[in-house]
């Protein structure tokens, strides 16, 4: 075990972060050419929302997943944190242009369904969440901001959680599919809690 775990790691350190942000970023413009082509079905522009969505609630899951991998594992993937989460962020980006300018098209409507949709309204509360984030994923916010940055970036929990909520009241009825995404995220960050210190013997 220790030496797959090793030849990951070993693999992971010769990948360049670019490659990372490129392979990420290509689905953006295919899925988009998909949905002018015909390639996703009758409805593109509900399809597209879809698609983009969860890209974005999936890179946020693996985000999350990171930090247990290196606890538990030993996979060390840490260089290509920032990248999954400024990715995730663009994918929430794109689902929200494409609802608001391909599907509902005037932004009275856009705010009305905001404030009235409640699953729309934790949506855009999660995506809120990740503007600081994506603005602060820098080397120059890490050092201004010190241990404040840490703090700051724990937004990435309620955004994920808020993103897994969205995606369970958005789909009509009982689904499998978003539970099961709900399950995960709650189980990686419940792997992500201290481990609890043992107590120290009581001396004689």
């Amino acid at each position: 075990m220790s030496g797959f775990v090793d030849r990951i790691n070993s693999g992971a350190r010769k990948v360049p972060t670019w490659v990372i942000y490129l392979l990420l970023a290509l689905p953006i413009p295919y899925l988009f050419y998909l949905g002018l082509t015909g390639g996703l079905g009758r409805e593109p522009i509900k399809a597209l929302e879809h698609e983009y969505g969860e890209l974005a609630l999936k890179l946020l899951i693996v985000g999350l997943a990171i930090t247990p991998l290196r606890r538990y594992f030993g996979v060390t993937l840490i260089k290509f944190r920032r990248a999954i989460g400024v990715m995730a962020f663009f994918y929430v980006l794109a689902h929200f242009l494409v609802w608001a300018i391909l599907d509902v098209q005037t932004f009275d409507r856009v705010w009305d369904d905001i404030i009235k949709r409640l699953y729309i309204t934790v949506g855009m509360a999660g995506f809120l969440c990740l503007i600081p984030l994506v603005a602060t994923s820098n080397n120059w916010s890490v050092r201004k901001l010190g241990p404040k940055w840490r703090k700051l970036h724990r937004l990435t929990y309620l955004a994920v959680i808020l993103g897994g909520v969205h995606y369970i009241w958005l789909v009509k009825g009982i689904q499998l599919e978003p539970l099961l995404y709900m399950a995960v995220i709650l189980g990686l960050l419940a792997l992500r809690l201290p481990k609890n210190k043992q107590p120290q013997a009581r001396r004689a």
